[in-house]
C-alpha cells in the first residue's frame, strides 16, 4: 500500500492511498484522481518522507514525539546585548490543514441545519421574506443576477462556493 501526500492546483492538500505507484500514475493519467474539495484533476504529488520505526529508549521516544508533533517550537537566541529572545516557528502546513478542516466542519454543520431547495432558491427566499412560507434556513443555487436582485429587494443572502465533497461521502 502506497500513501501519497497530494495537492490540487488550488493548493488543497489531501492523502491518496494506492495499491502501487503505477496505480497512482494510471489513475492520474486517466483523470480518475480528483481533489475532494474542488474536484480539480490537476493533481501533483507532494514531497513526503517515509516513516521508519526504530527502537529507542523511552526518553528518546518522548523527545522525538514532541519534536515531530509540534505545530510550534521555541528556540532561545542571544542578541548583541546578551538578552535571550524566544523565537517561535510555526508549521504553516499544519495550520492550513486545521483551517481547512474547520471550514469543512462549518460547511457540514450549515448543510445539516438548512434545507436544500435547489434551483428554486431565489423564489423560496422571496416567499420566506414576504412571509408566504415558514421562516427557516435554506440553501440552493441561483444565478449572480438573481442573487443581486434578492439583495436589492432587501433579502439578505450569503454566497458560498459549491464544494462537491460536502454533497457525497468519500467512502
Amino acid at each position: 500500500m502506497k500513501v501519497y501526500n497530494l495537492s490540487c492546483s488550488f493548493d488543497h492538500r489531501f492523502e491518496g492511498w494506492f495499491a502501487s505507484e503505477e496505480d497512482c500514475l494510471r489513475q492520474q493519467a486517466n483523470g480518475m484522481l480528483a481533489c475532494p474539495l474542488c474536484s480539480s484533476t490537476a493533481i501533483t504529488r507532494m514531497p513526503s518522507a517515509p516513516h521508519i520505526g526504530k527502537s529507542h529508549s523511552k526518553a528518546d521516544q518522548d523527545k522525538n514525539a514532541t519534536a515531530e508533533s509540534g505545530a510550534t517550537s521555541t528556540e532561545s537566541k542571544k542578541t548583541n546585548s546578551d538578552e535571550v529572545v524566544a523565537v517561535t516557528r510555526v508549521d504553516h502546513a499544519q495550520i492550513e490543514a486545521q483551517v481547512q478542516a474547520a471550514f469543512l466542519n462549518g460547511m457540514r454543520e450549515l448543510m445539516n441545519r438548512s434545507e436544500d431547495v435547489g434551483s428554486e432558491f431565489a423564489e423560496e427566499a422571496r416567499k420566506i421574506h414576504y412571509k408566504e412560507s415558514p421562516e427557516r434556513s435554506i440553501r440552493g443555487h441561483t444565478t449572480n443576477d438573481e442573487a443581486q436582485s434578492l439583495r436589492e429587494e432587501g433579502i439578505e443572502i450569503l454566497s458560498l462556493p459549491a464544494i462537491p465533497l460536502l454533497k457525497n461521502t468519500l467512502q
